[in-house]
């Protein structure tokens, strides 16, 4: 029996959390994709650089006060918001990481030597293509889209530029090649979280993916070679970028060893975060041995500093503030003036807002609540296979983590599976499909932000170009309704075993 006074007791009452209704869930997303709306058609492409982050963080206070009328105090909702952005330091880590790497792997001729020997090579007829296969190559054996986009893609976007070519449809082949190269690895974080969450084997799981992966990257790559242009630039103009790179560095292939350095460690399963801040520092040691003119221009007139000096303040501002190119040649500068932890801030910033509002949601119950609300609408596999293709979709922009989006459908919809006779992994290659895939075509999610801010190329700009990942939800709905490269239950004894059980 309860003891104390009246007002304790009444307190406990207003302490239970009442049910959620569909107007409390949908209020706070009503509120957000208005916001998104105008913020999209007020400033365009740059509404990533701070319009989109106020609107994500009043959706999170209306996510909180819609919480409230439920019982849900400002702590707990407090408590999800925190949660939720702890799930972002180790993508944030990686980020400042990457614009360190930029900055010094510009500043000691890493980059301008990719671009140098890559237009020798690369044919621009071809280049979108050979883009997305070389980067597809690459992320099978390291299993890291991100390390791809951030070391192989810098160069193939400066090759880009040299060649005069789109930069959207660059970086939609870049990130095609990486996330299919990405979920087909044994190595990639979300191929082993798809497996795990859905109790299926690792390699039954990629070997299931091949029938919508395959098609599609085919399909992606046709498109990038129909596109291939031979309007770029002339071999004149090749041969004078050329000349106005080795001018101003001292080109060599020995500058190509931090990428193949970064690449072995990724390969190695170094962690990712001291992996490229090894390779950005070493960056710095190939600056001082090989660039040492361009180290003392960036730190700019300091006769009162000795050449010790000179040189580490040099790296010093590469590595937080990039390099800054003051050649004379207008191309060339704005080719190479990128890099340094700065230019990662409002990608940060961005990403912080947006896991505050996935916290808010999961931890509310709102999150569940909207997921469960899906499942009402399943009728038929084809149908299942859409909802959850959806669901997953739309956990990356309420979310804004790819993780999440994998993780949680993948435990909710298991039994839906099961109860059609599905195997778990249907659903496993259905959460890659689409959990994976789309991630990167959200501009507040920890994968958007992080293209764009790598690449340098607004989410909105190269998302209609990153055809693998938009081809492969949809396949994966065709498939559904035609009932085709279906696996039955009975396909694992275990799991048919499991399902037969009371």
């Amino acid at each position: 029996m309860h003891k104390g006074n009246p007002g304790e007791r009444r307190l406990d009452v207003r302490k239970e959390k009442l049910p959620i209704t569909a107007v409390q869930a949908l209020t706070p997303i009503a509120f957000l994709v208005t916001l998104l709306g105008c913020s999209v058609y007020l400033f365009g492409a740059d509404s990533s650089y701070g319009a989109n982050q106020i609107a994500l963080l009043l959706a999170t206070c209306v996510a909180a006060l819609v919480s409230r009328s439920r019982g849900v105090s400002w702590r707990e909702a407090q408590e999800g918001i925190v949660n939720g952005i702890s799930m972002g330091l180790s993508p944030t880590l990686i980020l400042l990481s990457v614009g360190m790497l930029i900055g010094t792997w510009i500043l000691c001729g890493t980059v301008p030597a990719m671009i140098y020997y890559g237009v020798q090579i690369l044919d621009p007829d071809i280049f979108y293509a050979a883009s997305a296969a070389i980067c597809a190559i690459v992320a099978i054996s390291i299993g890291s889209s991100w390390t791809v986009a951030g070391t192989l893609g810098i160069g193939l976007m400066g090759i880009a530029g040299s060649f005069d070519l789109s930069p959207a449809i660059t970086a939609g082949a870049i990130i095609s090649g990486a996330y299919f190269g990405d979920k087909l690895s044994p190595m990639s974080d979300t191929t082993n979280l798809a497996a795990a969450a859905t109790g299926v084997d690792l390699f039954d799981h990629i070997r299931h993916m091949l029938w919508t992966t395959l098609p599609s990257f085919v399909l992606a790559l046709a498109i990038f070679a129909v596109l291939g242009s031979s309007e770029g630039a002339t071999p004149r103009e090749i041969a004078n970028l050329q000349a106005a790179l080795a001018a101003e560095f001292t080109i060599g292939l020995h500058l190509l060893l931090p990428l193949v350095l970064m690449l072995l460690l990724v390969f190695k399963r170094f962690p990712a975060f001291p992996a490229i801040v090894v390779s950005a520092l070493t960056g710095a040691v190939f600056a001082v041995l090989f660039q040492p003119d361009q180290v003392a221009g960036l730190a700019g007139s300091s006769p009162d500093l000795s050449y010790m000096f000179v040189q580490l303040k040099g790296i010093w501002i590469a590595l937080f503030d990039g390099f800054t190119s003051n050649s004379g040649n207008e191309f060339l500068d704005a080719l190479l003036s990128k890099g340094g932890m700065s230019s990662m801030l409002n990608t940060v910033w961005l990403i912080i807002c947006a896991l505050g509002f996935g916290g808010v949601l999961e931890r509310t119950g709102i999150l569940g609540y909207l997921l469960g609300l899906a499942l009402r609408s399943v009728k038929s596999v084809g149908s299942l296979i859409t909802t959850t293709v959806f669901t997953c979709i739309g956990t990356n922009i309420l979310a804004a983590d790819q993780f999440i989006a994998v993780a949680l459908p993948g435990r909710m919809y298991r039994n839906a599976y099961r109860e059609r006779g599905l195997s778990a992994l249907n659903l496993s290659r259905t959460l890659e499909d689409s959990a994976t895939l789309t991630s990167a075509l959200i501009p507040w999610n920890t994968c958007g932000a992080y293209m764009s801010a790598t690449l340098g190329v607004a989410t909105i700009s190269y998302a209609p170009y990153a055809f693998f990942n938009l081809f492969c939800p949809v396949i994966a709905i065709i498939y559904g309704y035609l009932q085709f490269a279906l696996k039955p239950i009975s396909f694992d004894p275990a799991e048919a075993a499991e399902a037969a059980s009371p």
